[in-house]
């Protein structure tokens, strides 16, 4: 509990870096918030009347200590395109978002772990040489293009895939509310038909994001596992006579795989920052297109929100991967 709190403090001067540069960002970006909403015929009087309301015509000092003292009550402002409070449009858009990225991660994590550590163990095989080939295609793909890709082949070319038009088509309705998580929350329903509804929609979308993630995971995993197996316990391992399955799994595996797990933070990070591409894609209603179409229309407040809350996310992930790296590592907890 204590090593918990120590990291959540240590979190708080990245949070209120986060905030400031945030805030100064939304400000210095083209776009005036006034302008825009009182519409192209306004005149000069109705838009200062609308930036004196927004409260845009006060110092920049002033606007950031009251943003600041709106964030303490826990107030993210309202978002101007929307007429909703911010809070509560991140908070009906954020399991899209979630539920997305995690399906994308676990994907990436199942097929690129096993065949990282296949390709160390094999090198120069077959297995080795798709390692590769996965690693390049994962670098060098742009994750808009490669969704662009999968909707031209799947959809409209061979027809598997359902219009990537959100999280459900026309004829499927969202089941009852408990996660936010539509397969999770189908499964719980019973609804197997929703559920594979939603499956199908997010087949495309994770593919396009799973790919993105492969690259770092699978090039992680082999050069952690060519080194581990380069180490002097498992030469002594092997020597004792015990079989190669058991070295590998038992003692290779679990030191190989944290330096995976450190990587997962940036990959998760990296997933985040792709997400927004993705969701505009795959009309994904989640909070990356809602930060677009914010920031399109110069409203600042879902837009601090956004990032404040993508920031909050990475520092209670790399918090839990941080505690997983001491279960499987007894000298991390040591050294906590």
């Amino acid at each position: 509990m204590r090593t918990v709190l120590l990291r959540l403090l240590g979190a708080l001067p990245a949070l209120a870096g986060v905030i400031l540069v945030t805030f100064l960002l939304t400000r210095v970006l083209p776009g005036d918030t006034a302008s825009y909403f009182a519409g192209p015929a306004a005149s000069a009087e109705s838009i200062a009347q609308i930036r004196a309301e927004l409260g845009l015509d006060r110092p920049l000092p002033e606007q950031f200590f009251r943003y600041v003292a709106a964030l303490a009550r826990g107030d993210l402002g309202m978002s101007l395109t929307t007429g909703q409070p911010v809070l509560a449009d991140l908070t009906a858009r954020l399991p899209a978002s979630v539920e997305l990225t995690l399906a994308a991660l676990l994907v990436a994590m199942g097929i690129a772990i096993p065949l990282g550590i296949l390709a160390a163990v094999k090198q120069g095989s077959w297995a080795d040489h798709l390692c590769r080939i996965v690693v390049t295609a994962g670098v060098s793909l742009p994750v808009f293009f490669t969704g662009l890709l999968l909707v031209y082949v799947f959809y409209f070319i061979l027809g598997w895939s359902p219009a990537p038009l959100g999280r459900l088509d026309a004829f499927a309705s969202a089941p009852p509310t408990v996660t936010g998580l539509y397969l999770v929350d189908s499964l719980l329903a019973s609804d197997i038909e929703t559920f594979r509804a939603a499956a199908a929609q997010m087949a495309l979308p994770v593919a396009t994001l799973g790919l993105f993630a492969l690259a770092p995971i699978a090039r992680i995993s082999r050069g952690s596992m060519l080194a581990v197996l380069s180490a002097d316990f498992v030469r002594t391992a092997r020597a004792s006579g015990l079989s190669p399955r058991h070295v590998i799994l038992t003692y290779a595996f679990r030191n190989a795989m944290l330096p995976v797990l450190t990587t997962l933070g940036m990959v998760f990070s990296f997933l985040l920052g792709a997400n927004v591409l993705v969701e505009k894609v795959f009309a994904w209603p989640g909070v990356g297109s809602y930060a677009v179409e914010a920031l399109i229309a110069s409203d600042f407040a879902p837009v601090q929100g956004f990032v404040l809350t993508m920031a909050i996310l990475y520092v209670l992930l790399n918090l839990g991967i941080d505690l997983l790296y001491g279960l499987i590592d007894p000298r991390a907890r040591m050294g906590a």
